[in-house]
């Protein structure tokens, strides 16, 4: 006798489309210990990502809404777009120099864009790439102030262009002695040919006489002035790029928590487009015996994010010494090169038939190569020197009246208390 339970309809229907019967018999159950663990951890990963990302356009939209209305005020029509330059540096250790301006169109540009900020992006390529470019900009601008040089001239400027006089373009831009044009390249290469290592002389080439740089008078060595114009306000904003098989861990919780620097971009933006700043807070004078006591010392905007610092890979401290061995060993191949490029250059003997496929450097070439190779490896030794950890930023006095910084703008709260206090008083 048959004790199989009665079907239902929709079974014996199944059935009859041809599904095996053990498909409608089995009974569903837990899949393996592996696979809940796979599943477990696919879909957590996967479920924290997504988050994330919706976290980030919500802080996006969130910051958009709260500058959206300055888009769409109508300025004057003499009025200037706002420009804002954006500094970017190599991360020390890391080869790829654009990390930063990476890090600023992901998370800072956007917000800047809707209440028309245009902006400028500056990216050093190599350590004091931006300590060169700010410094020879400060001083055309001041050799401009000062009528040492002239204006570009507007022969060719299109029919239309509106011109602006040194104060409006001071007034687009509030930019921040007596300057001497100084040739680096002529300088360089008058000090090789006159140290000791310079193998190479100067009589084997034709003479050419170039004209020697004035010496700077006395007297504009010392009109050093007294105070320093204000310049520009400072965004200051904090980056880390995390370079190691050590720190792999902090670039999976990075990638996994975007969102942190998003809001931290969005904040930066939003105090630059409110444009509230705030004088900088100088660094405090070092009491007596500081360099032998442990007196803690407070943080100032000096000290801004080097705590970051402690990120650096330790193989960077060997910089100098890598630059020295790099070049002691260049200077050890050097006299060989030479005494082929003079043997060739002179007919003393006939080039060997690797030398007629490849051939070897002149002696000016050689020159050339000396020279080049001394200017990267000086940039590389001064870039060093301002980035290390254990460098201070250099502090003038006459900056603390120049500088501001961009603060995060007063609540709504107190905007509302501040002005009502400022009614009071005009009453």
């Amino acid at each position: 006798m048959s004790t199989e339970p009665p079907k239902s309809g929709i079974r014996a229907a199944l059935e009859y489309t041809g599904i095996p019967k053990s498909w409608l018999s089995k009974r569903p159950k837990l899949p393996s210990r592996n696979w809940l663990i796979f599943l477990t951890v696919t879909s957590s990963l996967t479920g924290l990502f997504v988050y994330d990302r919706r976290q980030c356009k919500k802080i996006r939209q969130e910051y958009i809404d709260k500058v959206k209305h300055l888009s769409e005020e109508t300025p004057d029509h003499l009025s200037y777009p706002r420009k804002v330059t954006v500094y970017g540096s190599k991360w020390p250790g890391d080869e790829d120099h654009d990390q930063s301006m990476r890090y600023f169109r992901n998370t800072h540009s956007l917000s800047w864009s809707l209440p028309a900020v245009d902006y400028e992006m500056v990216n050093g390529k190599r350590h004091g790439d931006l300590a060169t470019r700010i410094a020879d900009e400060v001083k055309k601008r001041r050799r401009l102030d000062l009528g040492l040089d002239s204006p570009a001239d507007r022969a060719g400027m299109p029919p239309r262009y509106t011109w602006r006089t040194k104060e409006q373009l001071r007034e687009q831009e509030l930019n921040g002695e007596l300057l001497d044009i100084v040739d680096h390249d002529e300088e360089l290469s008058k000090e090789l040919e006159a140290d000791g290592r310079c193998i190479i002389p100067s009589s084997t080439l034709p003479y050419k006489q170039s004209p020697s740089l004035p010496p700077p008078s006395p007297a504009s060595a010392m009109d050093v002035p007294a105070t320093i114009p204000a310049l520009p306000p400072i965004l200051l904003v904090s980056f880390v790029d995390y370079v190691g098989i050590k720190l792999v861990p902090h670039m999976i919780w990075d990638w996994m928590n975007r969102r942190h620097h998003v809001r931290a971009g969005a904040e930066a933006g939003y105090r630059l487009v409110m444009a509230n700043t705030r004088p900088i807070n100088p660094p405090a004078t070092k009491p007596l015996f500081s360099d032998i006591t442990n007196a803690p010392t407070p943080d100032t905007d000096v000290d801004f994010d080097k705590a970051m610092e402690g990120y650096f890979k330790s193989s960077l401290q060997s910089t100098p010494s890598d630059i020295e061995r790099s070049r002691k060993k260049y200077y050890e191949q050097l006299p060989a090169k030479l005494v082929i490029a003079r043997e060739l250059a002179r007919n003393v003997r006939e080039p060997t038939s690797d030398e007629v496929k490849y051939p070897p450097p002149t002696e000016v070439e050689l020159r050339a190569e000396r020279m080049t190779k001394e200017k990267r490896w000086r940039k590389d030794l001064r870039g060093w020197e301002i980035v290390k950890p254990s460098q201070e930023v250099p502090w003038d006095p006459r900056f603390e009246n120049a500088l501001t910084i961009f603060i995060d703008p007063p609540k709504e709260s107190e905007y509302k208390e501040e002005l009502s206090a400022n009614d009071t008083q005009s009453n």
